[in-house]
C-alpha cells in the first residue's frame, strides 16, 4: 500500500472550474469502482485542495482514468505560480474509520 498526499492552490478564477474536474473524477470512479484505490479530494478554506490516494496495488487506478487525465491535463495552468500540484508520499500513523481496511 502506499499514501500520496498531494496540495495546490489554483488561481481563484479557475478554483471552480479545477472542482468540477475533480467531481468529474469521482463520478467516474464511481461508476468503474476500480480495486486498490481510496482517494478523497478537499477544497480548504484557504483556497487550496489536498487529494489524498490510497493504492492498494501495483498499478495506480487513476492512471487509466479519463476523467483524472482530463483533471491532470491543465493543472498546471489552473495553479498560482510557484504553487502547482507537488505530491509528496505518507506513512499513515493513525486512522479513525478513514482510509482503514474496515471502509
Amino acid at each position: 500500500m502506499s499514501i500520496t498526499i498531494v496540495r495546490y492552490r489554483p488561481k481563484p478564477d479557475r478554483a471552480a472550474e479545477n472542482q468540477r474536474l475533480i467531481e468529474e473524477v469521482f463520478s467516474e470512479l464511481n461508476q468503474t469502482r476500480p480495486d486498490g484505490l481510496r482517494y478523497a479530494a478537499f477544497r480548504l478554506d484557504d483556497g487550496t485542495f489536498l487529494h489524498v490516494a490510497e493504492i492498494g496495488t501495483d498499478s495506480n487506478p487513476l492512471a487509466s482514468s479519463p476523467a483524472f487525465a482530463r483533471f491532470t491535463e491543465g493543472i498546471a495552468g489552473r495553479c498560482e505560480a510557484g504553487e502547482g500540484p507537488n505530491p509528496r508520499g505518507a506513512l499513515l500513523v493513525g486512522s479513525y474509520e478513514l482510509m482503514n481496511e474496515t471502509n
